[in-house]
């Protein structure tokens, strides 16, 4: 399942678009392109493009300022703003390649291209370059989309960035010339003011080309003064679109013989013979010192690691317990952390020394310690059991812990 999809929810009738991967059992779906509700993956079925082919259940496609009717709901046959088949189909639509390929082939202002009449150089070119495109799907829901009116081939990886999450990455692929991509990602309108800054990588690649591109990294914020007047025409999709240029500066060609040169690697100094006395060495080759090489010093053996020592049975985590010579304010967390600290330590070194059990004294207090500590226990597999320790001993302040 991925962002873009269409669903079906199990437990109504109801379609919509995936709009966000929430986590790794939760998504969100826009209901009708209108609202959103988080939806359990397993509660959600992918709809086949097949079924809305062979049962009409077309989405209905809104316009920039529609409001969607009665009965926009995907899942019902809506016919109530679709136009009536006509008799015979329509010739298709000419491209604009198509009808100045016809001006130039015909020499006259006007060229009829399918046996409709386009004036030639009315529109203007779409600009060259790869660009982000925000399209309506519907008056509050837009789809972040890029575009690629280049002639090469572009990788591209895509990401976005908030105040709470500095980077979270989310596609990665390869778009081709004139082409665009499916909705990476979902904004909301009136989301707008808490909208993440997105994050392009783009590599253009010509296959048999005869340069490398160096790569392009472009973050684009958003903000309300630029926005709203920046919706034209997209190229490629022939779409309006809030559109933005990820390319202003062109990716810069590295020659091939810059791809080949190598930093010269640095010519290390002839290092010593290891353990040996330089002194003691020349006065036993001029005879001044015993046969035997008193010259040769033996390498330093290393100094052995010091034994693990068994923490106490029963292990105190109060702070005045783990520093009694501590006179400085610390924060709450920083306690907590020293507590965690010194319990991580006595754990392991209970594992290390074979020890059948230990007590935690952590006390009562707001239950944050405590609450961590079984934490780590629940997902140590080196833990048997571990429970409240006597009660009227420790009252509820105390955790035993039995190792295997």
């Amino acid at each position: 399942m991925n962002v873009g999809d269409r669903v079906r929810l199990l437990t109504g009738t109801e379609e919509g678009i995936v709009t966000r991967l929430l986590d790794s059992e939760l998504v969100e779906v826009a209901i009708d392109n209108d609202f959103t509700i988080p939806v359990l993956r397993r509660e959600v079925v992918v709809v086949a493009q097949e079924e809305g082919n062979n049962f009409d259940r077309t989405a209905p496609d809104y316009r920039v300022g529609q409001v969607p009717g009665k009965n926009a709901n995907a899942s019902k046959k809506d016919r109530s703003q679709r136009p009536s088949q006509p008799a015979a189909t329509k010739s298709a639509q000419p491209s604009l390649q198509e009808a100045l390929a016809a001006v130039a082939s015909k020499g006259a202002g006007v060229a009829k291209v399918g046996g409709t009449a386009a004036p030639a150089g009315k529109q203007a070119a779409a600009a060259k370059g790869l660009f982000l495109a925000l399209v309506h799907q519907s008056p509050e829901l837009l789809a972040v989309t890029l575009i690629n009116n280049t002639e090469a081939d572009v990788l591209y990886t895509y990401g976005e960035e908030t105040s709470d999450r500095p980077y979270r990455a989310l596609a990665a692929d390869k778009l081709g010339p004139k082409a665009s991509t499916k909705p990476l990602s979902f904004l909301h309108m009136k989301d707008f003011e808490t909208w993440p800054a997105v994050i392009f990588q783009l590599l253009p690649h010509r296959h048999n080309g005869e340069a490398a591109y160096e790569l392009l990294t472009k973050r684009q914020g958003f903000k309300a003064s630029t926005f709203y007047s920046s919706i034209r025409p997209a190229p490629v999709i022939q779409k309006d679109a809030y559109l933005f240029q990820l390319d202003e500066k062109a990716a810069a060609a590295i020659a091939p013989e810059q791809l080949t040169q190598e930093a010269p690697a640095p010519v290390a100094a002839p290092a010593k013979p290891a353990g040996v006395d330089a002194a003691a060495l020349k006065a036993q080759l001029t005879g001044d010192a015993p046969a035997k090489p008193a010259a040769v010093v033996a390498a330093a053996a290393p100094a052995p690691a010091a034994p693990v020592v068994a923490p106490s049975h029963e292990f105190d985590l109060h702070l005045e317990a783990l520093r009694s010579d501590n006179t400085e304010e610390l924060s709450n967390t920083a306690i907590l952390r020293i507590q965690l600290d010194a319990f991580e330590d006595a754990l392991s070194r209970a594992l290390a020394t074979n020890m059948h059990e230990i007590v935690f004294i952590h006390g009562m207090g707001n239950g944050v310690l405590r609450k961590e500590i079984h934490r780590q226990l629940s997902r140590n597999k080196d833990i048997k059991f571990f429970e409240d320790a006597r009660k009227e001993k420790f009252g509820f302040g105390a955790t035993l812990v039995r190792l295997k």
